[in-house]
């Protein structure tokens, strides 16, 4: 890629010159506005214009941090000779938002375009890190397609509860079943939730936003090493700062995502994932990044690469360790350069430099975090892909998160038909239900949940937790935290709402799976399942106007990145007229 010193457009080639650089009346009710916020002419004259896309809020626990991130990156843009404008876009709190906030990561990514599109902005830093805002961000701005770089918030800080350290998510679901197994009294559990959360910051086990911010760095987004500094570590401080520096050269060189982006890299990504053992929502968000940038990318290539991967991060929640003692150990360079010879080490990143020169010399300091590669977590499969006749279009697995003697199973069918069919009957006495039994939900999916919210990981019915019950077979159209665990099959494709197979599978039918053949399969013969689609009524539309009849009506399914399908890459949008 091209530095300002080998290649710098010329000040009236800036995108931002259209709104200020001619001499009509349209230009001056710019600048005399500009006067009217204290700028004078020179301070943003010639320079580029660097929109700071801040997702924080209140109700956003993981960007708390953000509003002093904001100021650290401005100060860089100064540093660098740029005008930088805050621009606040449309949080996704994971913590918070109902049903999902997986509902509006479309939302914000055609916010962030749009944002994008109708400001006098150059460039811009993305400022995210809470699971979707990172997808959001990446999405829109690949769809503008202006420089941009994305500043990740880092995860929070290692959680400690009487002597044990804890991480968020994977942890939560760990005690809450030996709380409901009566094995863990209030008072511990309201211990718990005083040390599980102790700064600003995202979950710092490998959920999808640590996942996520990873496969940002990884597909050249980021600059070297920022997806692993804690959110509150000096360092994050400073890494905020040359966003801002770095972003002005971006827009000299006009280096967009566009010349950054490829089927290379985006292989990258997906290998750097598989190696974390990262969230299953990454082949989601990925697909749908990949597709914005016109790759064509299907849920078979994650699987492909994930037979020649090792799992070498040694994380929770299919490891031991977190997020902090991750970047103690090396962080995000050091694991790609442990795998560099799986790596397409040519591609071009928002440094300068291409992916290999970025993670050259780096080591690991700790090996018992960053795994050998002769000693893996697991030899290849990260994650899975399944196919059969239950889902033909595909379904998901995280193996390393699954208990070893269910990865063959063969058990009889207890069916929920919604989440709140689940919630009313899951420890009921009459439930016929025992830990061989296949517990299914559908109507979990993009339209039938909607959103395809985050309930993939089932709960195990009380009695079987008392029992010492702690896993089963779980089978849904949902998605689960990337901070969860256990024998989960999640995104079934088609989903049951829109007349998927998982619609017709009823109480006792036998469900086969075998996870190292690939094979998710329903025991019952095509002509049962005939008769029985023939006598299924689609669930009546959740929503019938505003932003959820959009969704409903446009959403593609998992294997297709859950976009929206008026937003895959397609004709060029063209700049706004400035009348």
């Amino acid at each position: 890629m091209p530095s300002a010193a080998d290649h710098r457009i010329p000040p009236d080639q800036l995108r931002s010159h259209r709104w200020f650089g001619p001499d009509d009346l349209r230009a001056f009710g710019h600048r005399s506005r500009a006067k009217q916020m204290g700028y004078d002419t020179c301070e943003y004259e010639g320079k580029p214009v660097i929109g700071i896309l801040n997702t924080w809020s209140d109700l956003n626990t993981c960007h708390t941090h953000f509003r002093q991130r904001a100021e650290e990156v401005k100060r860089g843009v100064w540093q660098a000779g740029g005008f930088p404008v805050e621009i606040p876009v449309m949080t996704l709190s994971e913590t918070y938002m109902k049903p999902t906030s997986m509902l509006y990561r479309n939302l914000v990514a055609l916010e962030v375009e749009e944002t994008l599109r109708c400001h006098p902005i150059d460039g811009a830093v993305l400022m995210g890190g809470c699971d979707k805002t990172v997808p959001a961000l990446l999405m829109g701005a690949i769809s503008m397609d202006l420089p941009v770089i994305f500043m990740p918030a880092g995860p929070m800080l290692k959680g400690h509860w009487r002597g044990e350290t804890l991480g968020s998510g994977s942890d939560v679901w760990k005690y809450w079943a030996e709380r409901c197994a009566g094995n863990l009294g209030c008072d511990a559990w309201n211990e718990l939730e005083d040390g599980i959360a102790r700064s600003p910051g995202t979950c710092m086990t490998m959920g999808t936003a640590s996942t996520m911010c990873a496969l940002a760095e990884t597909l050249g987004l980021s600059l070297p090493g920022a997806s692993s500094i804690p959110a509150v570590h000096s360092a994050h401080q400073r890494m905020a700062s040359a966003c801002g520096r770095r972003i002005v050269d971006l827009v000299w060189g006009d280096a967009k995502p566009s010349t950054l982006l490829s089927s290379e890299s985006v292989d990258n990504a997906i290998i750097a994932d598989m190696a974390l053992s990262g969230s299953t929502n990454a082949i989601i968000h990925l697909i749908a990044i990949a597709r914005r940038a016109g790759i064509d990318l299907t849920i078979d290539r994650f699987d492909e690469l994930s037979q020649g991967t090792p799992v070498i991060a040694n994380l929770r929640p299919a490891g031991e360790f977190l997020m902090e003692d991750f970047y103690d150990a090396g962080g995000l360079r050091s694991l790609l350069a442990s795998i560099g010879d799986l790596l397409h080490l040519d591609c071009l990143t928002v440094s300068g430099k291409t992916l290999g020169e970025n993670i050259a010399g780096a080591e690991v300091f700790n090996p018992e975090v960053i795994l050998p590669r002769e000693k893996p977590l697991v030899e290849s499969g990260g994650t899975f892909v399944l196919r059969g006749n239950l889902a033909p279009d595909g379904c998901v697995i995280k193996p390393a998160a699954a208990d070893p003697k269910l990865r063959k199973h063969r058990g009889p069918a207890v069916v929920f038909a919604d989440y709140n069919d689940m919630n009313a009957r899951l420890d009921a006495e009459s439930l016929e239900i025992t830990e061989d039994s296949v517990i299914v939900l559908q109507n979990a999916g993009p339209v039938g949940a909607p959103g395809m919210p985050e309930w993939g990981m089932l709960p195990i019915p009380k009695r079987l937790l008392e029992k010492g019950v702690r896993d089963m077979v779980r089978i849904s159209d949902a998605r689960m935290s990337g901070t969860s665990y256990g024998t989960c099959i999640l995104h079934i494709s088609p989903e049951s709402a829109i007349g998927g197979p998982l619609a017709f599978v009823r109480d006792g039918d036998l469900i086969e799976l075998d996870i190292d053949a690939r094979r998710i399969h329903l025991d019952v013969n095509d002509e049962e399942l005939a008769r029985r689609r023939k006598e299924w009524s689609p669930p009546q539309p959740r929503y019938r106007r505003g932003y959820g009849k959009l969704f409903c009506e446009e959403i593609t399914q998992a294997h297709e990145g859950c976009d929206f399908r008026f937003l895959h890459a397609g004709p060029v949008t063209p700049e706004p007229e400035i009348h």
